[in-house]
């Protein structure tokens, strides 16, 4: 897999023993992945001593169980999941619950918990208001 510069290494999980995983949906086209990976980057730059990773429900690559388990070889110990999703939806309720229940029954050896979807949180909604009245007001109309 290749990492964005600034990201920490699976070796860097053992210092902290903390990782962040950006969790998306995946698409078919790999131009999707690219705010992510920005996201990612950014992420890393801001936490240098946490291993900080993309995983896929499903189109891309790595999946889930694929990343929590790189994770764990590398020393994590506490990971936390971020879905970068809008909302709460049948993926989030149904889909992501069964698979970490799964990786936590593969992986007794790590924390892992689970934050609600990014669109959930009133900081995200302010900022993408913020966008949208910066957008409308640089259109000029």
């Amino acid at each position: 897999m290749n990492e964005p510069a600034g990201a920490a290494t699976a070796a860097d999980a053992a210092a902290s023993g903390q990782a962040l995983v950006l969790f998306a949906h995946g698409a078919r086209d790999a131009r999707w992945r690219e705010p992510f990976d920005r996201l990612q980057a950014r992420l890393a730059a801001m936490l240098p001593d946490c291993a900080v990773r993309l995983a896929f429900l499903e189109l891309m690559s790595p999946n889930l169980p694929d990343t929590l388990a790189e994770l764990s070889a590398g020393g994590a110990r506490n990971v936390l999941v971020v879905p970068v999703f809008f909302g709460q939806g049948g993926h989030l309720r149904r889909d992501l619950p069964a698979l970490l229940d799964d990786c936590r029954a593969k992986l007794p050896g790590i924390r892992i918990r689970c934050a609600a979807a990014v669109g959930e949180a009133d900081s995200v909604l302010d900022a993408i208001a913020a966008y949208c009245v910066a957008c409308l007001s640089a259109s000029g109309d």
